[in-house]
């Protein structure tokens, strides 16, 4: 049975901290919810109850985060299309290069337990090219540069099992998440469909709870769906006039969902009004594995 959670039934989601530009790429970390402001230029920490906690800049807007083993920061440049390293001083060092594989803005990583990242594109310029598929680049901890995994169409948000052996991956404008095994050595083999969206369902950033099932920030459909790879769609958060395009469980828990919300995606119309927000609601089931 579908679960919908929606403002008629007075079950809004709860924001906590807002005038953001368009927050994206949610972590939880050390108590803290982690995430990029992309068109801000900032990578933001807060407290579960709203209080600002840490803010630094990154060269060419930030996008997907994650950390080394080491507790060292990494950070997506979405324009310069490489990934920063914050060092222990605060100060930021590229670690990888991603510009030999990929065209245009760099996206989403997630970031294993040994350090090795998995990093998406775009991969075209919407609205003045065709759609092209791209590649999912694999990063070292030591900052080298492979192809993960070939013919991707806008490899979006991911996320990593608790046993570290699954990748999931949101491919967004295939609608469909899919699905990796991952080797002893990082690299990734037996691609298959962990789930297939309607066409409304466009999947952007995603979560992992520990019944298997993944949440979807939707922005198209104006929800976030948390979809099962037996019975499809089985929840649903419905978001009114606005956007969600990340979500992260965290919390003492896990069990609070934390969603990145903004009214567009358009750089220059998001940096004017300045509407997004971070919001999040109680759920039954915790979040596990990565992010």
């Amino acid at each position: 049975m579908l679960n919908i959670y929606d403002q008629e039934e007075g079950l809004t989601l709860d924001r906590i901290y807002e005038e953001l530009v368009f927050p994206e790429c949610p972590r939880w970390r050390d108590g803290a919810l982690w995430f990029s402001d992309c068109h801000d230029g900032r990578v933001v920490a807060i407290a579960p109850d709203g209080r600002l906690l840490d803010s630094f800049g990154v060269p060419g807007g930030p996008s997907g985060l994650g950390w080394l083993p080491s507790g060292e920061a990494l950070v997506v440049s979405i324009a310069d299309l490489c990934v920063y390293r914050r060092q222990s001083d605060g100060s930021l060092i590229r670690h990888a290069d991603l510009s030999s594989h990929h065209r245009f803005h760099a996206n989403d990583m997630v970031v294993d337990d040994r350090g090795n990242g998995y990093v998406g594109e775009v991969g075209f310029r919407g609205g003045l090219e065709a759609p092209k598929s791209t590649v999912l680049l694999l990063v070292r901890p030591d900052g080298a540069v492979s192809v993960a995994a070939d013919d991707m169409l806008t490899p979006n948000g991911s996320v990593i099992t608790a046993d570290g052996g699954t990748l999931i991956v949101a491919e967004s404008l295939r609608h469909r998440l899919m699905s990796f095994t991952i080797a002893a050595d990082g690299t990734l083999h037996d691609r298959r469909l962990f789930a297939e969206l309607d066409a409304e369902a466009i999947p952007d950033g995603i979560c992992l709870d520990e019944a298997g099932c993944i949440w979807v920030a939707s922005p198209r459909a104006r929800a976030v769906l948390r979809v099962s790879p037996k019975d499809g769609v089985v929840d649903r958060i419905d978001t009114g006039a606005t956007r969600p395009y990340a979500c992260m469980l965290g919390g003492a828990d896990r069990r609070d969902l934390f969603v990145c919300l903004a009214d567009t995606h358009d750089a220059a119309v998001a940096r004017k009004a300045r509407s997004g927000a971070i919001a999040f609601r109680t759920v039954d089931v915790a979040g596990c594995g990565r992010p």
